[in-house]
């Protein structure tokens, strides 16, 4: 055994160290510091056992014989540097053996010294630690798993907090956004509805589109598949093909559905064109898929990825919103069958010429749109009009159907027949046969035109009794009284009353007075004493007081009509603490827009507010919206804000409100610009839906366009 290390004054003990290190099993290395490359001097049986290399192999090499291509250069410079300053490190690094097996090296160098201080050889101490490091490796592994698992658990239980609010027009884009923070470089939802494939601006699935923003439809002869292009997104669409599927962004694509895809996706990457691959999941449904979801990978490349576990993830994802999708499309195919039923059934107040009439109707319940109450405004005849008001026993869907029944029968005889008392007879005869299941209370009237007033006519079934008002005194009209529909087995009734101009009239339900605390008739003789104190008003400010006094919070369903016969001398006097606001009920159709105009002039009349021609161009843009792009009934409430009108105009869609540049290739656009230029707007969510508001300038029209600003989103 070749050995430089200097002599020892004890030749014994020298004998015994050196065959103690040549026997145990650490691995020594010795190598002479004072020559280039430090060359290994001498080594142990242990250090050949280990690498491989035997003594008479490694004499006047470099340690570095233990290097390869995987070795971590950074390790090996970190120990090069602390050698050369004679300094002590311990490192584990990547070796290689003789045979050029891989193995886990810990290595502790350290110097050593002559009697002046100066480094003459440094001995190195090597352990194999392969077997920890594997160990740690695996422990490492385990807990990335278990990471990663805990983190897909976290990010599905976010995912879902977020599906429970569907009334979030932006959900997708949260979701995306999700995914994003947590797992991929980019992340985002597309649709597949008729019009084909685009991008997911709302959860909902009605959405206008100009057609350059659809992929192109496939011209191939779909009858004859050997001539149709292979088109793998549209494949997964139809589920010819199992996804993910793995998009190349950068080779040609095939297929129109694809190819749109494709391009879509480099024109939103041109400012990252590291991505050059993504993963297309289809969001699945019931009936057939939504859409898709498409992620590109971290890193962006080619060489790019999903793990297994991220792969699930997503797939899970997909499936939770895909039937979030289900249920809002069940949803809005429900709210279409029950809006149609409500269009048919609600009431509708008809435009009377020389009569003031002012209609309010809302359910007791907060979710409802139909109850049991209802009222109608018929203009019968050019000289004839027809007032009804009605209340069927109880709040459920089949008082509401009984009350559809009831209304449509009441209408055909009124039309008919005219005189109230005849009309009820009738009813009660066809009731009767259509066994009706709930009972109900009704007042069937009639205004026809007098040389100075009008004549009303009028037959109650068991209904309260309408109220005249006149100067102050209120008469209660209690004649003509009958029992409730389908009980009138005799001849009903009717009774006449002369109303005079400046007169009103009040047909109500029982939820306009009625609370728990007090009995019905002193529910009435707070409704008589209101209306004593009421001033000279039109019919929606009178109307808007009985309601702010007895109907602040109703505990039935509150019908109210209001006609007042217009006196051209009577001056106009507020009442008592009039409230500045009106609200109307209108049904998403168009003649709502010109009752929506009418009210708003009538009101800036009223309330002597200049601009009115500014305002009624301005509420007929935001009625001709909501009837043209929202659904459900439209509310129109007015408020005298002290320097101008203040119009609200509320639907149940969601989706905001947006102003276009008026391109060619889209319908309308310019709707709200012309609202900018009258006045100041903006929108916010209300209920299951939104409510846009305008404050319109008191300017005439041409000033306010001349001047218009830009609008306040507030």
């Amino acid at each position: 055994m070749v050995n430089s290390v200097p002599p020892d004054h004890n030749p014994t003990l020298a004998g015994i160290r050196d065959r103690a290190l040549g026997s145990t099993d650490v691995s020594f290395v010795l190598t002479d510091a004072l020559q280039p490359g430090w060359p290994i001097v001498w080594v142990n049986e242990a250090f050949t056992r280990t690498t491989g290399y035997a003594l008479s192999e490694v004499l006047g090499r470099g340690p570095d014989l233990l290097q390869g291509p995987a070795t971590d250069p950074a390790v090996v410079a970190r120990m090069g540097r602390a050698i050369a300053q004679g300094e002590p490190i311990t490192a584990t690094v990547l070796n290689y053996r003789a045979d050029g097996e891989t193995f886990w090296n810990q290595v502790s160098i350290s110097p050593v010294r002559d009697e002046s201080g100066r480094v003459t050889h440094h001995v190195g101490i090597q352990v194999d630690v392969t077997g920890h490091m594997d160990h740690a490796d695996a422990q490492q592994r385990s807990i990335d798993v278990e990471r990663r698992a805990r983190s897909g658990l976290t990010l599905l239980a976010h995912v879902s907090d977020l599906l429970l609010d569907l009334d979030d027009p932006y959900l997708l884009r949260e979701i995306a956004s999700l995914l994003r923070q947590e797992m991929v470089a980019w992340a985002g939802f597309f649709v597949d509805d008729d019009a084909g494939l685009h991008p997911a601006v709302t959860l909902q699935t009605e959405h206008h589109r100009s057609r350059g923003d659809r992929p192109p439809q496939d011209v191939g002869d779909v009858g004859d598949p050997r001539r149709s292009p292979p088109d793998p997104v549209r494949e997964l669409l139809d589920g010819v093909a199992d996804g993910p599927l793995d998009l190349s962004l950068t080779d040609p694509p095939v297929g129109p559905t694809t190819t749109w895809l494709v391009e879509h996706l480099r024109s939103r990457f041109v400012d990252a064109p590291e991505i050059s691959r993504v993963v297309v999941t289809v969001v699945p449904g019931r009936r057939r898929p939504f859409g898709l979801l498409v992620v590109a990978p971290h890193g962006g490349g080619a060489c790019a990825d999903l793990a297994e576990d991220d792969r699930a993830v997503l797939s899970l994802v997909v499936r939770r919103v895909g039937m979030a999708v289900d249920n809002l499309r069940l949803y809005a195919r429900e709210h279409l069958l029950a809006e149609t039923l409500q269009r048919a059934m609600l009431p509708e107040q008809a435009e009377v010429d020389d009569l003031d009439v002012w209609s309010y109707y809302a359910p007791s319940a907060g979710h409802a749109q139909v109850g049991g109450d209802w009222f109608d405004v018929l203009q019968i005849s050019t000289d004839v009009v027809g007032l009804v008001i009605g209340d069927v026993v109880g709040h459920d869907v089949e008082a509401a159907a009984a009350m559809g029944q009831l209304r449509s029968v009441v209408r055909s005889y009124a039309f008919e027949v005219t005189v109230p008392g005849p009309v009820l007879e009738r009813v009660d005869t066809l009731i009767t046969g259509m066994r009706i299941p709930r009972a109900a209370s009704l007042v069937f009237a009639t205004l026809s035109r007098e040389d100075t007033g009008w004549l009303l006519e009028y037959s109650r079934a068991g209904h309260l009794p309408p109220l005249v008002i006149r100067d102050g005194e209120v008469v209660q009209l209690s004649g003509a009284m009958g029992p409730m529909l389908g009980f009138g087995h005799e001849a009903r009734s009717t009774a006449a009353h002369h109303l005079e101009p400046g007169d009103v009239l009040l047909l109500y339900t029982d939820g306009l007075i009625e609370r728990r605390d007090r009995s019905l008739r002193d529910g009435l003789t707070a409704l008589v004493d209101v209306s004593g104190r009421l001033g000279v008003q039109e019919a929606a400010g009178l109307g808007e007081e009985l309601l702010s006094r007895l109907a602040n919070a109703p505990e039935d369903d509150v019908a109210l009509v209001v006609v007042r016969v217009p006196d051209p001398d009577a001056a106009q006097t507020p009442g008592v603490h009039a409230p500045r606001r009106r609200r109307w009920s209108l049904p998403s159709d168009p003649a709502s827009i010109a009752r929506a105009r009418h009210a708003v002039v009538r009101t800036c009349a009223a309330w002597e507010i200049e601009g009115a021609a500014s305002a009624e161009l301005v509420v007929s843009e935001m009625v001709a919206n909501a009837v043209l792009h929202g659904w459900g009934h439209v509310v129109l409430r007015l408020f005298d804000t002290g320097e101008g009108l203040r119009i609200e105009v509320e639907d149940a869609n969601p989706a905001p409100p947006v102003t276009t540049d008026g391109h060619p290739g889209r319908i309308g656009g310019y709707g709200m610009q012309i609202v900018e230029r009258l006045g100041d707007w903006g929108w916010r969510p209300a209920g299951a839906g939104k409510l846009v508001w305008a404050r319109v300038r008191p300017l005439p029209i041409s000033a306010a366009l001349a001047g218009g600003r830009s609008p306040s989103r507030s």
